[in-house]
């Protein structure tokens, strides 16, 4: 049945449905939708699927409770977990996700040795570092979403504010993914022009606390649920980046083993996505007070993993 390149999503949610989408959308290959509730993937699959001949994609969608359909996958974006609730932070998900996110990476480990592994779950720096550690994979195989979403929503805030194309916008971020992330206004363009000579510093210092509290808005808004278009699109730009050998620098959440200070984390940070997973980390200049800003996020990230491994999940 799957002669294409293969694509495994795991969690039949909002971001793994709309994940589902976005690949089947550009053609990236087959698609594997698989979810623990019987019935969900299937319906949802087929839906999609029927929505094809309207778009004029081709790519074969299924939906399944077994993970013996998602052997030999390419790519497998893992994206199962509890949502985040009004009040609730990335990190109140830490317990029950990280028990989910082992299981879920044996299983992967089980049937596709070869992919590719995207987390999107969360809380995602110390979940990404979950999935490595149990499945064993060398790091250029295990990476987190999280900088592109974080790029993205900053990138939009900008645009906003100046009235301007959200293709010309090119905005920055490094760190973990949550409160203590490093929004970069001086890596942040727009036409290749830095936002610092087009905007007032209070401007940009409104869009970046909107961009660290941007998952929060959105949950505030929906009281049930959390973001999932713009997660589930950036989980799907990196699978595009990898699956066509793209070699596009985007941040994201990558092992790292010396690079800007850190050593045996994961934490948000350009790097080259080609046929090889993360082929490379980019090092770029930092200032003291942005060096400062990302030694929080680590901290923080140290934290979260120190957690999981206080619980024996790893």
């Amino acid at each position: 049945m799957f002669n294409r390149r293969k694509l495994t999503i795991v969690g039949a949610g909002f971001v793994g449905a709309t994940a589902a989408h976005w690949a089947a959308s550009k053609e990236l290959g087959d698609v594997v939708l698989i979810d623990i509730v019987d019935g969900v993937p299937q319906g949802k699959s087929l839906d999609l699927y029927e929505a094809s001949p309207v778009e004029g994609f081709d790519s074969r969608i299924v939906g399944t409770n077994d993970y013996a359909d998602t052997k030999d996958s390419d790519i497998v974006i893992i994206t199962a977990g509890i949502p985040r609730k009004p009040g609730m932070s990335r990190d109140d998900l830490l317990a029950t996700n990280a028990k989910i996110v082992k299981s879920v990476t044996e299983e992967i480990v089980k049937y596709s040795p070869n992919c590719y592994i995207i987390v999107v779950s969360n809380p995602l720096d110390a979940m990404v570092y979950v999935a490595k550690e149990v499945s064993g994979f060398p790091k250029n195989r295990v990476m987190g979403m999280a900088g592109v979403l974080d790029s993205a929503r900053m990138s939009a805030f900008i645009a906003e504010a100046l009235d301007v194309s959200v293709e010309d916008v090119n905005a920055f971020v490094l760190g973990g993914h949550g409160d203590s992330m490093v929004p970069l206004p001086r890596y942040s363009t727009v036409a290749g022009i830095p936002i610092t000579d087009l905007m007032e510093k209070e401007t940009i210092e409104k869009i970046v606390d909107r961009t660290r509290n941007g998952g929060a808005e959105i949950v505030n808004y929906l009281k049930t649920g959390s973001a999932f278009f713009a997660p589930s699109a950036s989980a799907i730009s990196m699978a595009e980046s990898i699956l066509k050998d793209k070699k596009r620098i985007l941040p994201c959440a990558a092992y790292l083993e010396g690079e800007y200070g850190v050593n045996g984390y994961y934490m948000g940070v350009p790097v080259k996505l080609g046929a090889n997973g993360v082929e490379k980390v980019i090092e770029i200049e930092l200032t003291d007070e942005e060096k400062k800003g990302l030694m929080n996020s680590y901290e923080s990230v140290k934290t979260l993993v120190a957690k999981v491994k206080e619980m024996g999940i790893i």
